[in-house]
């Protein structure tokens, strides 16, 4: 029970990555408040965590509305009364190549992934200033640390979330909130899986391990950087990669 009585908000906490984070979370005795626009997904995950025996509570939040988060967050706090946790983890991909990307393709990346994780960070870091604690975790990318042709529009708002992670980290540090980030390479998940069978088997050979990781190996690295086993790591960015990245 690493997490026994905490309360987590989880970003695009309904599906993939978010929902075993937040599943894992629970499991550890936490609380979690999800935040997504997917109504009945959302329900079917906040139903698997009370199966566990935990608090939860689920929120439609777009994460690039500043208003709505404010509320999110707000509601959050009065449903279940503090914030020790927060996973920014809402994020899209809209891919194409340089000269063939268009202005919209960039900008609602960007909107969602890093200007998301910007409005859920400022909107939970003042009531975590005020409890003087706090874990704020954001998933970037290793394409935000190595890049991939196709997504620049991804990788830079993957390297934003990083730098953004870092000053931060700088920031909150003395009041004893921890900022952190995971960069985690392929997971099997509903991105990948619409991967023709070429492009995977080529992925399985630049991968060290041989293998595409897991929701549970992203989820495993958050609990770590939630639990008390973390508290004085800042500023850091864990690669999840089966060693792509190397």
């Amino acid at each position: 029970m690493l997490l026994k009585d905490q309360v987590a908000v989880i970003t695009g906490g309904a599906r993939g990555i978010g929902r075993e984070i937040a599943l894992t979370l629970a499991r550890q005795a936490a609380d979690v408040a999800l935040f997504d626009v997917q109504p009945e997904i959302l329900e079917q995950t906040i139903a698997q965590i009370r199966a566990l025996g935990r608090r939860s509570e689920g929120i439609i939040v777009d994460v690039t509305d500043g208003k709505q988060v404010e509320d999110g967050v707000a509601k959050v706090l009065d449903k279940l009364g503090k914030i020790d946790i927060l996973i920014n983890n809402a994020g899209i991909t809209k891919d194409g190549l340089l000269v063939r990307m268009d202005d919209a393709q960039w900008d609602r990346v960007l909107e969602i992934n890093l200007k998301g994780t910007f409005l859920c960070t400022r909107a939970v870091a003042k009531h975590m200033l005020k409890q003087r604690r706090g874990r704020i975790i954001s998933i970037a990318s290793i394409v935000g640390l190595i890049g991939n042709p196709g997504q620049a529009n991804y990788a830079a708002s993957k390297a934003g979330i990083i730098g953004f992670t870092k000053a931060v980290a700088k920031e909150l540090a003395s009041r004893g909130v921890t900022c952190n980030a995971i960069a985690p390479g392929f997971i099997q998940t509903e991105m990948t899986d619409v991967l023709p069978e070429e492009a995977k088997a080529r992925l399985m050979q630049a991968i060290p391990m041989g293998t595409l990781g897991s929701p549970t190996d992203v989820a495993q690295a958050a609990l770590f950087l939630a639990s008390e086993a973390a508290r004085y790591i800042t500023g850091h960015v864990l690669v999840v990669d089966g060693g792509l990245a190397m």
